[in-house]
């Protein structure tokens, strides 16, 4: 059952081991005064015996758990890189090996139709030797001389073989297993997996930091775990040199100190018929803005990421993050553009992050210390290039719009409905809120992630149920009923579906929509050009109540053309640079709905088709755009074909 924690019957769980959890409650932070009788929470239980059964500090134990998963269990499945359990416990050859990659979709990653389409083949190495951060579930299997499925399974269990392997890395170190969390910093950096200092040092300094501020919570299995703060504790720091990692260099990155980076470039190269790649050199922000942040997955193991964009055939984004520590690799410099979003004026205006995981992994989750880590570089480029903290700057690669018609069906939809963007959001410091008061013009997507579980389909096989998992996304329908169909996209040429890859019918947490009707428990919002409707409960909403500018149609006109690039006209472009059409996508802003803005913005488009600069120019016009929060994918209105006005 997914609301109980069973201990494994082996001696070593015997009553000795449940008297000392009672002991030990206070090392881990939960004092009875706030964390209830001993017997009130059974995974709480379990990482008070696993503490006392390897002698580490239980308070060091929960802030290490913290990280990797935030005490979730997640029913036994793995995370995106195969990790298992509260202690995210590796084996990931399954994950790498089944992986399905962006649903088969088949953007041009570079989406400028001045340059051939690029359609590069992600062949992923099989790796017959997997790294040992992802292989850490059968080492602790070694150490507790449980089978390895129990791991998989039983979560207490599994914390007791995150707690074997925090002894041993103690052990090898030549710490004695101190009761105190402090004297345990090199072991939580070597627990990590990394194989650097600095990335190491990153996470420990995590962990750390999430014992001296405290936490609790209720977990995806209704337990209730607490850990009080330690705002005194210091930890041992010294013990880094001790570890035996290697020194790692940030120099040539553009992070901040704040995270662990490396620089593991991107070619520039030329090749074949005059052709290069894998990226164009640029001078932003000084050419052109930079506007967007794209959030994508990596759809395989890091490994054979690091190798593809490496590739100068291949294509390039700017960061690479890993999962098991939230280590960054930075392979284009800011000033450049990236081949990665399916469209080439967000390619030229944004910055791309590839975050290691798969969209349609069953169960899929992201762990805590690569949230973190994301969120930290993603707050410094924001305040670094004035990008607004929302969802209409900081795009999910399923957000961006396909470019033309033609390219709408085949643009990639991660990182998915498994990301949690309510999480991520209140990392970045600004937590997805209302804005309004109740009853206002429109609403932002905001539902509780856990508990918000629709059915998709296709993780595994086609029409085939996914696990029920919690999501970040919300479905519509035609009318104010579950059995209603489905909000159809014209713009993708087919029926819409509960496909995990099928985002025509789904608005996404932090996304703004103008609300168009209200039935009962039910919201209607303009969508697509039509009115979608979607279940919104006073007593647990999946959005709320928000302000801001919305655009209509101006008076007279039935309605406006939609777009996915924001162009010049044809007079703005000088000699020796082609024009490039400015073309409506497959569908039309209507008369009377509206439309969240999210930016206001000149035309503007980037003539790069060489490898040599002297021809690269940046064309900016006088038309302007709005950008606009259409459907799931954000698009683009000509200023002067509608009006704007406030959301009341």
């Amino acid at each position: 059952m997914r609301g109980s924690v069973t201990v494994s019957g082996r001696t070593r769980r015997g009553a000795a081991a449940v008297a000392s959890a009672a002991l030990l409650l206070t090392l881990l932070g939960a004092a009875p005064s706030d964390a209830g009788p001993p017997d009130g929470g059974a995974l709480q239980r379990a990482f008070a015996a696993a503490a006392a059964e390897y002698h580490v500090p239980g308070s060091l134990l929960l802030g290490v758990s913290y990280l990797q998963s935030r005490w979730d269990a997640h029913g036994g499945a793995p995370s995106v890189v195969g990790g298992y359990g509260p202690m995210h416990l590796t084996d990931a050859r399954t994950a790498l090996a089944g992986a399905e990659h962006h649903g088969g979709a088949s953007e041009d990653p570079r989406g400028d139709s001045a340059r051939a389409a690029l359609h590069p083949r992600a062949d992923l190495p099989a790796d017959t030797e997997l790294p040992a951060r992802l292989r850490t579930l059968p080492r602790a299997a070694q150490l507790t001389g449980a089978d390895p499925e129990e791991l998989r399974t039983d979560p207490a269990a599994n914390i007791a073989g995150g707690a074997a392997l925090l002894a041993a890395a103690q052990r090898e170190l030549g710490e004695p297993p101190s009761a105190d969390p402090a004297d345990w910093y090199g072991a939580v950096a070597r627990f990590s997996g990394a194989d650097d200092r600095a990335t190491a040092a990153a996470y420990a300094r995590d962990v750390f930091d999430v014992i001296r501020t405290g936490r609790r919570r209720t977990t995806d299995a209704g337990q209730p775990v607490a850990l009080a703060a330690r705002p005194d504790l210091v930890p041992d720091t010294a013990q880094l040199t001790r570890t035996g990692l290697r020194a790692a260099s940030a120099a040539g990155t553009e992070c901040p100190a704040s995270v662990s980076c490396e620089w593991i470039p991107a070619p520039y190269e030329r090749f074949g018929d005059d052709d290069y790649g894998n990226h164009d050199l640029g001078d932003r922000p000084a050419s052109q803005g930079i506007d967007y942040i794209v959030i994508h997955d990596t759809e395989g193991g890091w490994e054979g990421v690091l190798k593809m964009v490496q590739d100068p055939t291949y294509v390039s984004w700017q960061y690479s993050l890993r999962s098991t520590d939230g280590h960054i690799a930075q392979h284009v410099k800011a000033k450049d553009v990236a081949w990665h979003a399916g469209n080439w004026y967000v390619n030229a205006k944004s910055i791309g992050l590839e975050h290691e995981g798969f969209l349609a992994q069953p169960d899929a989750w992201y762990t805590e210390a690569m949230y973190r880590a994301s969120a930290r570089l993603v707050r410094h480029l924001a305040a670094t290039y004035g990008i607004p903290l929302d969802r209409q700057h900081i795009l999910g690669h399923d957000t961006v719009p396909g470019p033309t018609a033609a390219t709408v069906a085949g643009m990639h939809t991660d990182p998915g409905p498994y990301w949690d963007w309510r999480h991520y959001f209140e990392l970045l410091g600004n937590p997805v809120r209302a804005s309004a008061r109740a009853g206002g013009g429109l609403v932002t997507i905001r539902p509780d992630y856990a508990a918000n579980r629709p059915v998709y389909t296709g993780c595994v096989s086609a029409g085939e149920p996914c696990p029920a998992h919690g999501s970040s996304e919300v479905r519509l329908y035609a009318d104010h009923d579950e059995g209603a169909p489905l909000i159809e996209d014209i713009g993708r040429g087919a029926a819409p579906t509960t496909g995990v890859n099928d985002i025509s019918s789904r608005v996404s947490t932090g996304q703004q929509y103008a609300v168009a009707d209200r039935w009962g428990d039910w919201t209607a919002i303009w969508y697509l050009g039509q009115k979608a409707w979607f279940r919104n409960p006073a007593e647990q909403p999946t959005a709320v109540p928000a302000s801001g500018l919305v655009v209509t149609p101006k008076e007279g006109r039935d309605g406006v053309p939609v777009y996915g690039r924001a162009y010049p006209e044809a007079a703005a472009y000088p000699p020796g640079v082609p024009v490039q059409t400015v073309s409506p996508l497959p569908y039309t802003l209507p008369a009377g709905q509206r439309y969240v803005v999210g930016d206001r913005v000149p035309g503007e488009y980037y003539y790069s088709v060489t490898f040599t600069q002297d021809s690269h120019r940046v064309v900016v016009g006088d038309d302007l755009y709005y950008e606009i929060q259409y459907g799931h994918r954000v698009a683009f209105v000509r200023a002067a074909d509608v009006t704007l006005l406030p959301s009341a």
